[in-house]
């Protein structure tokens, strides 16, 4: 049954938020706002593959099932909608206006400056390896390979096949390319240099978003994603130990060498550069940049002065600065405090150290020379999680003055 022009705005607001990769909770929350400010009566439902909205009208009910690919962040994009549907909500635009409204912010987010994402891969990968101590030459070829994954990025949107084979396959060059280069490097952290460089790909921000469905009881798409998160990590592990197993067969590999003569205060420097480097890859608006990376910033010194009450302790009370600062920014930028919380709680870096963990328990030696990683990585997800919780961010948009409950599946 075909769905009355008066719904198709929601459907299209729901398909943009879903496609920006807002979580499913969020757009349920979002979409039953507008549609009660709207005076209509309808349910949602958004999973990472597919979506089915439902419209009741009398005795009549009109439904909308579509599937659609798991989105990916913008935060760009993400802040626009917000800005929409506040519209919406006020009634300071009209149905028809919408679609050319997303049709514009759709046409924005298919502008790419390549060489402002190359220079973006290719730092955050060189700070993230300043971050976690290392040498210059290390950092040097951080940046290299770096720059090499986003080349990678642009080639898998030209073919289907590299697209599939995406995560182990930039892996597997990137752990290739780092044993080559030991030959010419010998104090270069191989380790330390294979993860700086896909680090980008690594899902602790994916892992953590599901964890964050989960808790606020979207259990089918939280537990989808959460699963997808971590086959995410496995891919790429898998890619690099293929390239260890095939380097080592010609070169001997040295895992446990870990040269650092970076000093300490370099890393005041690499925290927020490392911010910045993730600006163009989230399309994060102009307006909203200094913020987001003052929130980045903020995150992770916070979580290092707090350390000495523990990994659990300081994630979580950083956490919860993070939302506070977050909410603040968000009020004086009249941006959603999501933007700015997503980008300080990925300075939080669950992914790395999972990561690491990964190598301690396959190769029987750690990246860092670090223990208990995995046991790190509990006490982060659980801090941040907690944090989140305690914080308020899981309680539901409510209407100024709701005209219509509307029904939740």
């Amino acid at each position: 049954m075909k769905v009355p022009e008066k719904y198709k705005f929601i459907i299209e607001l729901g398909k943009a938020l879903h496609v920006y990769g807002i979580p499913s909770y969020k757009i349920q929350s979002y979409l039953t706002e507008v549609a009660t400010k709207k005076g209509i009566t309808a349910s949602f439902m958004d999973l990472p593959t597919w979506i089915n909205y439902a419209f009741y009208e009398d005795e009549k009910s009109y439904n909308y099932i579509e599937c659609i690919p798991p989105g990916y962040l913008n935060l760009g994009a993400f802040s626009r909608i917000a800005e929409l549907m506040n519209k919406v909500i006020d009634s300071k635009i009209d149905d028809e206006a919408i679609t050319g409204e997303l049709n514009s912010i759709h046409a924005k987010t298919k502008i790419i400056n390549h060489y402002y994402l190359t220079l973006s891969y290719a730092f955050s990968a060189g700070c993230f390896s300043l971050l976690i101590g290392t040498n210059w030459i290390s950092f040097g070829v951080s940046l290299f390979l770096g720059s090499l994954i986003y080349l990678l990025v642009y080639l898998a949107t030209k073919s289907k096949y590299l697209e599939n084979i995406f995560e182990s396959f930039s892996a597997l060059i990137a752990t290739t390319i780092s044993c080559l280069l030991t030959l010419i490097f010998p104090d270069l952290n191989l380790g330390l240099t294979i993860l700086s460089s896909i680090i980008i790909f690594i899902p602790g921000l994916a892992i953590t978003t599901a964890l964050e469905e989960i808790t606020s009881k979207s259990l089918v798409s939280g537990g989808a994603k959460l699963f997808d998160a971590v086959i995410l990590l496995f891919k790429l592990f898998f890619g690099v130990l293929l390239g260890l197993g095939l380097m080592s067969s010609l070169i001997d590999i040295d895992l446990t060498n870990h040269a650092s003569e970076i000093p300490r205060w370099i890393l005041f420097l690499a925290v927020p550069l490392l911010s910045i480097t993730l600006l163009p890859i989230f399309q994060v608006r102009k307006k909203d940049m200094i913020f987001g990376v003052i929130t980045g910033a903020f995150a992770f010194f916070i979580t290092v002065l707090l350390s000495g009450y523990g990994v659990l302790v300081s994630t979580f009370i950083g956490t919860l600065a993070i939302v506070g600062i977050s909410r603040l920014f968000g009020g004086i930028s009249k941006t959603p405090k999501t933007v700015f919380l997503t980008q300080g709680i990925i300075m939080l870096v669950p992914g790395s150290k999972s990561f690491m963990g990964l190598s301690s328990s396959f190769l029987n030696s750690s990246i860092t020379g670090s223990t208990n990683l995995f046991e790190q990585v509990v006490f982060i997800l659980m801090g941040i999680i907690g944090g989140l919780l305690f914080a308020g961010t899981f309680r539901e948009r409510k209407s100024k003055k709701p005209a219509i409950i509307s029904r939740n599946i």
